[in-house]
Order: structure tokens, then sequence, then C-alpha cells
């Protein structure tokens, strides 16, 4: 069941979001085999405590015994004894540029994955399923490298300095008017660091008597900057309008906690692709509900910029909006322009303000000046401006790949989140074994790919997370749906039973927007 929403006139074009019920069996045997690992993580933990087995994972010292323990939560139990079994799963290390296909350094381990040992091996050729690397940008050869070797041999690779002090460059300048002009907005800021974008420049706008709404499944530098603020948080569910809605009559009408005066400021916190779900924000609900309610917007665009909408404009122009309408456009150089750090967008005073408040532009150092010319670069090549059509093709590309990607997986029967045109595609495996399996055996075919679990998602939603490219070939897709479709038989991977549960959703309406019993 394809869920297609129109809402009223507010979507210009379908919106086609599902997730699919997750199986009862297969919630169960999770349940089970996360309550088995348990058990014997508990045993094992006893055996170490008696010197049975040795222990090899951080302890208090004697001497700090009666102290509050430092070690001995619930995550660190879960890394000792179930992220270990797994734990060659991650950090692998890359060789070569993370494009399309990538070179690997081969590593054993002959403790459990205590440690590794390097065999010396590389293994060449590998299919990367698992970079952000979007538009394709992500290389060593072309126009974006030798634009950034000319700006490495002038200006050197580091600035040493803030932005108010010695380390604002005329290219600084240059790329945020870029920015400006690329988003369609009056001004923005470039910062050295895209999850400091978020988690310094939050604190930076709202602070005690102000309210945060922040969407349940939102980025840890979303959270870090909503804690850091010192604002009141509340959440409401994952792309859920009624939720939101809700939150806002209660702040509206009983203003804050004990004393009942008004909010300072209400700021809503979404991001426009749901980097663990691959969902896509409900943008013209929520743009609709701020302007009814009088609040302020945050859109976090990391992953949706240059990923989404006809120019790769983002989720804005994804959904033909105005981006005067979002009051805070944040994004990150990461991912679709293969380089480092992140910017905000909006007003002029905005801006300004923020480059005298925020602690990412007072105290951190500026960014380095080849990655600023990569991103002008690639941004350039994106709308245009370098001559070619080149940057179009790479957005039409993928949206290509992604739609083929993810219609052909949900063929074979495999349970696939998120919206049909995002290039983030979660594969849901659940169960714990299944997560270092499911890694290995695609490393063993020559495919890279990316296994998600517990504390980045729920404890029973562990996926396997593919994220799409440009640079992706048909002939490479293929050969990774094949490998897939043949390691989904090999652990019994294909849960799908077509019963696609979408998200709760009624026709927006200015007078009745209530929430529904589920």
């Amino acid at each position: 069941i394809n869920h297609i929403v129109h809402n009223g006139g507010l979507y210009k074009r379908p919106f086609n979001e599902a997730f699919e019920e997750t199986p009862m069996l297969v919630a169960v045997l999770t349940y089970v085999g996360y309550g088995v690992l348990t058990l014997f993580g508990y045993l094992r933990d006893f055996m170490r405590q008696w010197k049975i087995e040795k222990c090899q994972n951080a302890i208090e010292r004697e001497e700090q015994k009666d102290f509050v323990p430092l070690y001995q939560d619930f995550e660190n139990f879960y890394n000792r004894n179930l992220y270990m079994r797994i734990r060659d799963s991650w950090n692998r290390p890359i060789c070569s540029v993370p494009g399309a296909k990538v070179d690997m350094m081969e590593r054993v381990s002959h403790d459990y994955n205590w440690t590794f040992t390097y065999t010396g091996r590389v293994i060449k050729g590998i299919i990367n399923m698992g970079s952000y690397n979007y538009l394709g940008f992500a290389q060593n050869s072309g126009a974006c490298q030798e634009a950034a070797a000319k700006v490495l041999s002038r200006y050197g690779a580091g600035v040493c300095s803030t932005r108010q002090e010695m380390g604002n460059l005329d290219k600084h300048e240059e790329l945020e008017k870029l920015v400006a002009r690329f988003l369609g907005v009056e001004s923005a800021m470039a910062y050295g660091m895209g999850f400091a974008t978020n988690s310094m420049n939050i604190p930076a706008l709202v602070g005690k008597g102000c309210l945060i709404l922040s969407d349940e499944l939102n980025h840890a530098s979303l959270v870090l900057g909503a804690r850091l603020s010192g604002a009141t948080i509340r959440i409401f569910k994952h792309n859920n309008m009624q939720s939101l809605e809700k939150l806002l009559k209660d702040a509206i009408v009983h203003g804050q906690p004990r004393t009942r005066r008004p909010w300072k400021k209400i700021l809503i916190l979404v991001e426009g692709i749901y980097s663990m779900e691959g969902s896509i924000v409900r943008l013209p609900e929520v743009i609709a509900l701020k302007k009814k309610y009088k609040s302020y917007l945050y859109l976090d665009e990391a992953h949706s910029i240059g990923a989404l909408g006809p120019s790769g404009r983002g989720v804005v122009e994804y959904f033909g909006l105005n981006p005067e309408d979002v009051d805070v456009m944040m994004g990150t150089f990461t991912k679709s322009f293969g380089a480092a750090g992140g910017y905000i967008g909006g007003k002029k005073e905005l801006i300004d303000y923020l480059r005298t408040y925020s602690h990412s532009a007072v105290y951190a150092t500026s960014l380095s000046p080849p990655v600023v010319e990569q991103i002008i670069t690639s941004m350039k090549c994106i709308m245009g401006e370098d001559g070619t059509t080149f940057g179009k093709e790479c957005v039409q590309q993928l949206a290509e790949n992604t739609r083929y990607f993810r219609r052909r997986l949900k063929e074979m029967g495999f349970i696939i989140y998120g919206n049909e045109d995002s290039p983030v595609v979660p594969l849901m495996l659940y169960m714990p074994a299944k997560i270092g399996a499911f890694g290995r055996e695609m490393l063993k075919r020559n495919i890279g790919v990316v296994v998600v679990g517990f504390p980045a998602t729920p404890i029973i939603e562990s996926r396997a997370r593919f994220c799409l490219s440009a640079a992706h070939t048909k002939e490479m897709l293929d050969t990774a749906l094949k490998e897939i479709n043949e390691v989904g038989d090999l652990l019994q991977l294909k849960y799908s039973r077509h019963r696609l549960v979408p998200l709760l959703d009624r026709p927006f309406d200015e007078t009745t927007y209530e929430e529904t019993e589920d």
C-alpha cells in the first residue's frame, strides 16, 4: 500500500512513504535473541569478576571501588558483551578515495574482536554502498580536485585562526555569498564542522524560557544543541503533525510551567531526510503549523541538500516551497559536496547575530581553504555555473538510482523503510546475530555496507543502511542487488508481507486538526 498524500493542496507532488509492520514472530525472536545474549553477558561478567575469564574491558581501579562507578552502566554492558562480538563490522580502514568503489585494508582478530591485526593485504574494488557521496563529488580527479589543488598551493592547508581574528579569507566570503544564492536566502555563514553547526548554534538562538519542539528521531547534533541551550525540550512523534500540533496548542494555552508566562520563543527542530529512517520531513504541513501558531522553524538539511529537488536545492525545492518560510536553514558540506563543514542560511539579521554570538563563529578555527574551494567548485557545478550540465545530470542520476534500487529491494521481499525519493535506504535486519553476519557476508562478496544497531536505532530495529550515489552505475547497482538477494536468502532476511503501515495522516484543515486516537 503506497502512502500517497495530497493534504488539501499543501503538497504539489505525491508523497510516498511507508513503514512496514514488523512480523510478530520476528519481533519475538529478536527479543529472545537479545535475552539470550544478555544472560550470557551476565554469566561472562561473573566469570571475569572471579578471574575465570580474562577481563579486557575498562573497569575501575581497586582504590576507586567505593566511588560512583564510571563503567558499569547498561551501555558498557552492551559494548563488552554484545557489540564486541560484531565489532569487526565497524571502523573498517579505507585506503582510497571514498568514491563508488573503495580499497580496504584487511584485518583479523585473534581475541574475538578486542584487538585487530593488519595482514598487509588490501581488498580492492569494493562497491561502496555506505558513504554519503550522494552526487559523486568525493573523487581525486576532475575539476573539483584541480581547483582545490591550486588553492592548496596558494593558501596552504590551514588557517590557524578564527573568522573574527585572522582567519577570514576572501574564499570564505565568496563561499557564503554563493551558499546564500544557492539556497535563495538573504545571507549565509559557513562553519568548519557539520555536527558543531547544530550543537553550537542552537544555544545561540534559544535559551531559558524558550521551548524546543523536536522530532523524536532527530540527529544527535540537534539533540545536543537543544540540551546545551537550557531551553525546555518537548518531543513529538516522528513526522506526526497531529502530535506536533498538540504540543504547539498546549504550549500556547498553558505557557511555561509554574509561572504560566508565555514562552519567549517556540522553535521547531526537524531534518530534511532522516538518516536512519530514510524518511522525508512533511515540510508543507510543518510550515503551515509554524505559521498558524507563530513559532520558528529550524530545518537541518544535512542529507537533503544536493540530494533532493530538481536542481539539488534540498527539501524546500523538492516540495516547491519558499525558502523565506524556513527561519533557519542549516545543512552540511560533508555529503553531497564531498567536503567538510556546515552552513546556516536565513535573513541577514539572523546571520549577523550568529557571527557575533555563535560559539562556532567566535572560537572555532576557520574552514580549510582547499575544502572551501571543493565546496565552491562542486556547488557551481550543481548550479550549472561551470558551463556544463554535469551537476544537473548528477542530481537526475541520483534520483533514478534511488527509485530503481528501492523498487528492486522491495520486489525481492525485504522490509525497506522511508520515502521512495530518499537516497538513504534502510533494510531491516532486526535480529542481533544478523547484524554482523550481513556485514561480513556482503564484504566477502566485495560489497561495503553499513550495518546499524543500538544505540543508533531502537534495540530491536537493527538495520543495514545503504546510501545511493550518482557515481553508482547500473552495473554496480545490479551487482550489489544480486549479492544482497543472495545474502537475504542465506540469512532469511526477506520478512516483507507487503503490509505497509503508513504514518498517521489526515487532511489538513485550518479549523480542525486534532490528534486522533491510535
